[in-house]
């Protein structure tokens, strides 16, 4: 990855001239010397501008759109904007959603910048990506809603009770599904917490949420947790910690094979996975079920129970208050039906 400094000349080059001329020798150096300080802070204000998440993403994006176009003889960089539209349209046949192409659209214009170029939306005159994109968020837009199911509390009390036994990974997967619905987790949020995010407190957790979809600043925000006396998510976190042990890094590591832990921390897909694993053992449809699952079924079951839209959004940190209302009304779809009285 490019650090930026094409956008920072050598210090010399930055030095005005009427400052080298007037000055002397060891003044020059001086001024060098607290320029280039200057500029190293430059570039690194300029390497923090996006979240490490979202750098994390753009990075892979790249890496496989440079590898599509190595296959297919076309060169990444600087790109066609015809060879974008055409990644762009093989990704719609792949199955991504529409959000998840103009992230790996973002991610291809976040390259060609770091590397001194014009991005390929700004030299395409025919507006073929822009058309392309057009035209897959119209027909993703006319398809059946392909929203995974959330999963309710009895349901996740089914998954838990199938995550039986004492084993390392029956352990630290039941924290995982507890913890992901009790504090309606995004898979990302989820691999992205640490040991140190976790602090106990008498009436459950406190748990610290660094970065997240809606902080890309990384102000930070916390997440009460209550003990529970069902799902139980803090008594099921506590077991995992003391398996998992004391030391700094991620609150959930990766496991082999054979059981054992390792430096690692889990991937976002291994959320989806785990959660389909555990849906299918309870006699559930694995395809109707991903790691968003979590998330869903607590603001689903929230408003089941009557919670109010502020405390709702108090754990799931919304920013627009339109999609939460989504789940509102996906719960009370049959409350106070217009032809309750007569059907």
């Amino acid at each position: 990855m490019a650090d930026g400094s094409e956008d920072f000349p050598a210090n010399g080059a930055l030095v005005p001239l009427k400052s080298v001329v007037a000055a002397s020798p060891p003044e020059i150096t001086a001024i060098a010397r607290m320029l280039g300080d200057e500029v190293a802070a430059a570039r690194s204000y300029r390497a923090q501008a996006k979240a490490a998440n979202t750098i994390r993403a753009y990075t892979s994006d790249w890496n496989q759109f440079e590898g599509w176009c190595d296959e297919r003889g076309l060169e990444p960089l600087p790109a066609r904007p015809e060879a974008v539209a055409t990644w762009l349209a093989a990704l719609a046949l792949a199955g991504k959603a529409d959000s998840t192409i103009g992230r790996h659209l973002a991610a291809i214009g976040w390259k060609h910048r770091q590397d001194g170029l014009v991005a390929p939306v700004q030299r395409d005159e025919r507006m073929v990506i822009a058309d392309t994109l057009a035209g897959i968020r119209r027909e993703q837009r006319a398809r059946p809603n392909a929203r995974k199911a959330a999963i309710s509390a009895s349901e996740l009390g089914a998954m838990l009770a199938a995550a039986d036994g004492q084993g390392t990974r029956t352990i630290r997967d039941r924290a995982i599904m507890a913890l992901g619905l009790a504090a309606a987790l995004r898979r990302s949020e989820l691999v992205a917490l640490e040991r140190r995010d976790v602090e106990m407190v008498d009436k459950g957790l406190k748990l610290t949420l660094r970065h997240s979809k809606t902080d890309q600043e990384g102000e930070g925000q916390v997440i009460a947790v209550p003990s529970g006396k069902t799902l139980r998510p803090v008594e099921r976190l506590k077991a995992w910690l003391a398996v998992r042990g004391g030391s700094e890094g991620p609150l959930f590591y990766q496991i082999d094979p054979q059981g054992r832990l390792t430096d690692n921390p889990m991937s976002d897909r291994s959320i989806a996975r785990l959660i389909q694993k555990y849906a299918r053992r309870t006699g559930l449809d694995p395809e109707m079920f991903a790691g968003h699952s979590l998330r869903a079924g607590f603001l689903t079951e929230a408003s089941r129970t009557g919670a109010t839209i502020a405390k709702m959004q108090e754990v799931s940190r919304h920013k627009k208050i339109e999609v939460l209302l989504g789940y509102v009304r996906s719960a009370e779809l049959f409350d106070d039906h217009a032809g309750m009285a007569f059907l």
